[in-house]
């Protein structure tokens, strides 16, 4: 009985690490072209927000620590600064910022998004990069309608309404999403904060 226990756990034992070398071959292999991919899902969605940039550059500056001390002081506890970028032109001259934003108040789920700011604050618009919202409801915030009114505004923040906006610093909201057009307006929100507070001047 003894020696068939041993027998059996060994094989299991066996079974697992080759298990195991295959994964680990599998993800080697996969993990390259997954990045890539990802990269150029961002890379799209950066020309997305500033088509007049010819290549981005990682902000060296970047802390993820300090952003979210600035966003959880902020009237936006509930997004999270993931990553920023420098838009520059052909000779490297910094043209303004690309950041990344995740939305944490999505009705359904994580909204995560792209924001263009130019270096005087002015919104060149935003992104989407990934939502789990509502099929012909919250996921309409990536539609024309709903994210062109934050496009050439250069207000310190942004409220959603309801009705027709009557200044230039209200959003109105997706019919029937007002909680997946509060939450990118607020990620919007959150992003002009951080840049401010970290980016606006060379700070």
């Amino acid at each position: 009985m003894n020696k068939k226990i041993i027998h059996d756990a060994l094989i299991l034992t066996a079974f697992t690490l080759v298990l195991g070398f295959m994964l680990g071959v599998v993800y080697e292999v996969t993990k390259t072209p997954i990045a890539a991919a990802e990269k150029a899902a961002l890379d799209e969605a950066y020309k997305v927000v500033f088509a007049d940039a010819v290549s981005f550059e990682e902000e060296e500056n970047f802390d993820k620590a300090k952003a979210a001390e600035i966003i959880a002081a902020s009237e936006f506890p509930n997004d999270e600064i993931t990553a920023v970028n420098k838009a520059l032109d052909a000779s490297g001259n910094v043209l303004g910022y690309v950041i990344n934003v995740t939305s944490h108040e999505g009705s359904q789920a994580d909204i995560s998004f792209s924001v263009g700011i130019q270096n005087d604050g002015t919104l060149n618009g935003y992104s989407i990069t990934a939502i789990s919202e509502t099929p012909g409801l919250g996921v309409l915030v990536n539609e024309e309608p709903f994210y062109s009114q934050f496009e050439g505004k250069a207000e310190e923040t942004y409220t959603v309404v309801k009705t027709a906006p009557s200044a230039e610093n209200e959003i109105q909201a997706v019919t029937g999403a007002t909680i997946s057009s509060r939450a990118v307006t607020n990620g919007v929100n959150a992003c002009l904060v951080y840049f401010r507070s970290d980016l606006q001047g060379g700070n």
